[in-house]
């Protein structure tokens, strides 16, 4: 089975279920927020009320600076645009009649910026004839300005891979970029740029108690202090800038564009939304993976744009049936293995290889540094298939014989349902066959990839050449059951709902594959699972059942207990064939 290896290439299909799974929970989830430590224990909570009653009259006022915190008003140069006269909760103004408003300037780099700088965006509303400037006396008020800062520059880290040939030593790398790397080390924080930016006002009027906004809306609803009432909802939505279309400043830009959208927002869109960039569950994630994840929600973003609706409405439904799939695969997976009592007809040595399998994965995904959830999906795949050695073998610790007089050896020993049966036979004879196809096929991989492709270093090359070799080949591993299978004349012994499942998901895998962007690699291994489980319905077609086969609870169908009557005594399970017949086949 290849789902492990191709775990690295699926995980656009695990974050784009994660996205549904998520905007679905959002409309349930009310957990309490943190509580207000100003608000004396036992005291009521009173609701409040918006700041800004509906049709308001309000003045915006964007202003763009290096300063984190602006106070420099008066400056003519900063003020990036002011609007007068805006409505609160109107959506019917506006040049397309939908409230929005838009306002596009080319702004000068500073020097400073250019050198992975900051720039900051200070956005101020207040009620019509009132100043943000807090100097102005009789023009500023305070219960009646709303300000939020935003920086309009994001910091990105540009990894260099130092790879190169091993035999000749020579790299394709830009030679810039080799420069870069010894003088700024393996990893460099460069600031980008994204010239669209939308100011939301959020139209909501919820009579929000302190103290009891749930998560994550609670990091936006910002109360007043000695009124109790709370600020209007101002929200910077940049949730449809893709991760592609932000660009590096250097020394090469002399302008930097920007479009400012000013649009209302409705509450419930704005839930999404702050469902969507709540980053909370995985605070005990490292900084990396949020960057992976954007990256990765890239792909989300665009099914949901550039996708037909019933095509994308379908693929939301199937989302959801995967996962439900997923888990009975694994929960009969494991019931499967936990209950059997016979190795009759099951190939023990894929099993072995299949824990190998899981291993160069899940070292060669360290190696590279995937995401960090993804590792922990391989590595409790790789704890399974570990477990199912202690259920295919006998596993002791040998306490006499110890490693270097101090480690106890660990003894694997084939078990006695599996030896006594014809079984071990053909699982023999199925590895010794494909032996003959993996190791050419082995070693014409490792040696193109040696001459052709770029490595880090020894180490990377051995385990980027058994994962691309895996997950090109590794499906042939899958063929010894059928070998067996052909062997025995019977399914009986297989775990169908485990297989079905899988089945299942892989078909589920298909669509995916088509409606979000994937390798080429990727929808082949779709494909040749789909190829071998057609295979397996075959067999299972032409071997019909017979109640004298064991099934895969190590029982047949009939009872052997009721020794009194002629038909039970001369009852007897077929475990194995004739020695003739065995050479017929």
């Amino acid at each position: 089975n290849m789902d492990t290896t191709t775990m690295k290439y699926s995980k656009c299909t695990c974050f784009f279920r994660i996205f549904i799974i998520w905007a679905i929970s959002s409309w349930f989830r009310r957990g309490p927020s943190t509580p207000d430590p100003n608000t004396p224990a036992g005291a009521p909570r009173l609701p409040s009320r918006n700041l800004f009653p509906k049709d308001t009259l309000m003045d915006l006022y964007v202003f763009i600076s290096q300063e984190e915190v602006f106070s420099d008003f008066n400056n003519t140069d900063a003020l990036f645009w002011f609007h007068r006269d805006l409505v609160y909760g109107d959506w019917t103004t506006g040049e397309d009649g939908d409230g929005c408003y838009q306002q596009y300037k080319e702004l000068d780099i500073p020097e400073k910026v250019q050198h992975n700088g900051s720039l900051y965006m200070h956005v101020y509303f207040t009620k019509s004839g009132f100043h943000p400037d807090p100097k102005r006396k009789g023009q500023y008020r305070r219960l009646a300005t709303v300000h939020s800062t935003k920086m309009l520059n994001k910091f990105k880290r540009r990894k260099f891979l130092k790879t190169k040939n091993l035999l000749t030593g020579e790299t394709e790398a830009d030679p810039e970029m080799i420069k870069r790397a010894e003088s700024h080390g393996p990893v460099e924080i460069i600031s980008h740029w994204h010239p669209n930016l939308t100011i939301n006002m959020v139209d909501d009027h919820t009579a929000w108690v302190k103290g009891s906004v749930p998560p994550p809306l609670d990091q936006y609803v910002k109360f007043d202090a000695v009124s109790g009432d709370y600020y209007p909802i101002v929200y910077f939505n940049d949730y449809w800038n893709l991760q592609k279309d932000y660009y590096p400043i250097n020394e090469t830009l002399t302008k930097l564009p920007l479009r400012l959208n000013y649009c209302p927002l409705s509450l419930w869109r704005w839930q999404l939304y702050a469902a969507q960039n709540a980053r909370s569950p995985w605070n005990f994630l490292p900084e990396d993976t949020y960057e992976q994840s954007d990256e990765d929600q890239d792909s989300v973003k665009v099914a949901l744009l550039e996708t037909n609706p019933y095509l994308l409405g379908l693929t939301i439904v199937v989302s959801i049936v995967h996962s439900i799939f997923e888990f009975l695969a694994f929960k009969n997976d494991i019931q499967f293995w936990n209950s059997r009592q016979s190795l009759e007809g099951l190939s023990v040595r894929s099993i072995i290889f299949g824990v190998f399998q899981s291993l160069v994965v899940l070292l060669y995904i360290l190696d590279n540094e995937t995401n960090f959830v993804v590792q922990v999906s391989v590595f409790i795949g790789l704890l399974i298939d570990l477990w199912k050695i202690t259920k295919v073998m006998d596993v002791r610790l040998d306490r006499e014989n110890k490693i270097a007089g101090v480690i106890p050896r660990i003894v694997f020993k084939d078990k006695s349902t599996y030896v006594q049966s014809s079984t071990k036979i053909y699982d023999d004879m199925a590895f010794k066959y494909l032996s003959w196809l993996l190791y050419p096929l082995f070693g014409c991989y490792a040696v193109y990839s040696l001459l052709y492709v770029e490595h880090k270093g020894w180490y990377s090359w051995v385990l980027g050449m058994l994962y691309g070799f895996l997950l090109t080949f590794g499906f042939i591993t899958m063929t010894p059951q059928l070998f067996i299978n052909y062997k025995m004349k019977s399914v009986a012994h297989l775990p169908w709902r485990m297989l079905t499942y899988k089945a299942l998901n892989t078909f589920i895998d298909d669509l995916f594959a088509f409606v979000i962007k994937m390798p080429m690699m990727y929808r082949i291994g779709c494909l040749r699972d789909d190829v071998v489980f057609f295979i397996y319905l075959y067999q299972r077609w032409i071997y019909r059942v017979d109640p004298n086969r064991v099934n895969e609870f190590g029982t047949s169908g009939v009872d052997h207990t009721q020794n009194s009557t002629p038909e039970a005594a001369n009852a007897v399970a077929v475990m194995d064939k004739p020695e003739g017949e065995k050479k017929n086949d």
